[in-house]
């Protein structure tokens, strides 16, 4: 079977990552799921922001771990990155998106934060309460065993991107290598979530290695190329 593609902070090829409209894009170009990453504001809001500040993706600055809600609405998270102003995306509103679309939901919980595994006990609640299908997914050993022992049932993946580990921990149920790894290690990949793709050759190898998920910032894009290098004995 082909990989399934996941929209890397929406398709932030085209829109301004973590924002709305690039997730609205994602599930419309579609997407089988969307990635997004979360952190901790200082009044314990759950926030779309991939870096430890807001300086790169917005025109404010600071740390979103010691900045509230308020605080964090008060920028634009559009025009710095090349695209129309855009509020501050909140898991909330992405869980809202998902819900009614339908697509697979990969959350990453940021690390090393001040809040620790108050992240992980943060997801718990607004997961169950919409009842998306979800994957959780950290750098960090110690987060995906603290979110696996909150949540048995839900998949987690454990990201790595300078060594790929000869054997899983029993909480990790797939390998996150990030493609410069798939590259270094023939045979491996059978099953994995892969990030981030964007390159023809990369995405060809996915298909031969038997990647499970392809991220990708750009999901149109990456289904043409995907489409291309199947066979004509692969669904």
């Amino acid at each position: 079977m082909p990989p399934e593609l996941i929209a890397h902070r929406g398709a932030s090829a085209l829109r301004p990552e973590h924002t709305l409209a690039a997730y609205e894009l994602a599930v419309a170009q579609g997407a089988d799921g969307v990635e997004c990453d979360v952190r901790l504001t200082r009044d314990g809001h759950l926030v779309c922001v991939h870096d430890r500040t807001v300086d790169r993706t917005s025109d404010g600055r600071g740390v979103v771990s010691a900045m509230t809600l308020e605080e964090l609405r008060r920028h634009d998270y559009g025009t710095a990155l090349g695209g129309a102003p855009a509020p501050l995306l909140t898991f909330e509103d992405l869980l809202g998106l998902v819900a009614d679309s339908g697509v697979r939901l990969f959350v990453e919980t940021k690390h090393p934060v001040r809040h620790r595994g108050a992240v992980e006990r943060a997801l718990v609640e607004p997961l169950a309460r919409h009842r998306v299908d979800a994957v959780m997914m950290s750098f960090s050993v110690a987060a995906v065993r603290r979110f696996k022992a909150l949540v048995p049932a839900t998949p987690t993946v454990l990201l790595f991107g300078r060594y790929w580990p000869q054997r899983l921990p029993a909480f990790a149920d797939l390998p996150g290598p990030g493609v410069d790894l798939l590259r270094r290690h023939p045979g491996r990949g059978a099953g994995a979530y892969c990030w981030t793709v964007d390159e023809p050759a990369d995405i060809a190898l996915c298909v031969e290695r038997g990647v499970r998920y392809l991220a990708t910032n750009n999901p149109a894009q990456t289904r043409g190329v995907l489409a291309a290098n199947l066979t004509p004995d692969q669904p």
